[in-house]
């Protein structure tokens, strides 16, 4: 479990939450002294353990130590596989705080809603209780976190996918406070469109479940494609990081800055499966494993881990400071 300081930290963070638009809540995490922010992220894990989920967990403590990170972003498909069943649901405990017990893992999770996620109790995902039970938890529909030199923005993109509306003998989702679908899409447009606009920090990152650009199982997501995209170009977002795809991979966009990460190997992975993209694939790995992010005003650096701490790909990117007038 977190130490006391963890918890006044998350309690201070929840209590932290403003609105900075109609919908979007504003999270603040401050950088280290020296101006730098590491963090881990990781999708598609909750398997109690299992498909080499504590494999993984360990070795993201390693890392995790080495980079003294500053917390931890969950991509989504948090509990395999239907989500809770409520906020007393053992799986919570079983998936997420029997398994993530590494020192460094002890900080924040910030985390958004996949698909798996949303056939359980999606209510008792984003309840309090569950901060209570492990004050790491801080899940959220859609959010923006600040960390002074970059905004995290935190996409639900579930409800964007037509299938899950239009198939619903498949499986049953639960879509309550998100019904009706087209007036809560309209609305989260605009919203992140508006704190995109506003955005001042050096480095913008966009957060959801579902992939823009993939090359495996599941492709692309033509809904974000149409819907989401053009807002993350309008406005110069610098990556786009997701899970869905069982696998790790870095797309650059042909057209635009946004590098198109997906981590979502913290479980069980897509061996095998690989489709053509027509944007610049740099690197894609079926198996399991997950991702690094350090950052600093003028550089930024992502690294890609297998399920044994081994270094899969590394890339990085650097800005110039401009001075206002």
């Amino acid at each position: 479990m977190a130490s006391f300081s963890c918890k006044i930290m998350a309690l201070a963070l929840v209590l932290s939450l403003v609105s900075s638009s109609a919908e979007l809540q504003k999270l603040e995490h401050s950088i280290k002294n020296d101006g730098s922010l590491s963090l881990l992220v990781i999708g598609d894990w909750g398997r109690k353990g299992e498909f080499n989920q504590t494999q993984v967990a360990t070795q993201m403590g390693r890392i995790g130590e080495e980079l003294d990170i500053d917390f931890v972003v969950s991509t989504g498909d948090n509990f395999y596989d239907s989500g809770l069943t409520g906020v007393d649901d053992k799986a919570f405990e079983e998936s997420f705080t029997n398994v993530y017990t590494a020192k460094s893992l002890q900080k924040q999770w910030y985390s958004v809603l996949g698909n798996h996620d949303y056939r359980g109790d999606v209510l008792a995902q984003l309840s309090p209780v569950l901060r209570e039970l492990d004050n790491r938890w801080l899940c959220l529909r859609s959010f923006i976190l600040n960390a002074e030199i970059v905004d995290f923005f935190f996409v639900d993109t579930t409800p964007f996918v037509d299938h899950y509306w239009n198939n619903p003998e498949s499986h049953h989702y639960d879509w309550r406070e998100v019904a009706p679908r087209q007036t809560y899409i309209s609305n989260l447009l605009k919203d992140l469109d508006s704190a995109l606009k506003e955005s001042r920090a050096t480095w913008k990152f966009v957060v959801g479940h579902h992939t823009i650009r993939s090359v495996s199982i599941h492709r692309d997501t033509k809904e974000l494609l149409s819907s989401l995209l053009p807002i993350l170009k309008a406005h110069g977002v610098d990556l786009y990081v997701n899970g869905h795809d069982h696998c790790l991979e870095h797309i650059s966009s042909n057209d635009s800055p946004i590098q198109y990460l997906t981590s979502g190997g913290g479980s069980k992975s897509w061996r095998g499966v690989f489709n053509s993209n027509t944007d610049k694939l740099r690197f894609f790995y079926d198996g399991q494993g997950f991702m690094s992010l350090q950052l600093t005003k003028t550089m930024a650096q992502v690294v890609f881990y297998d399920a044994f701490g081994s270094v899969l790909h590394k890339w990085s990117v650097t800005k110039e400071l401009h001075s206002s007038m």
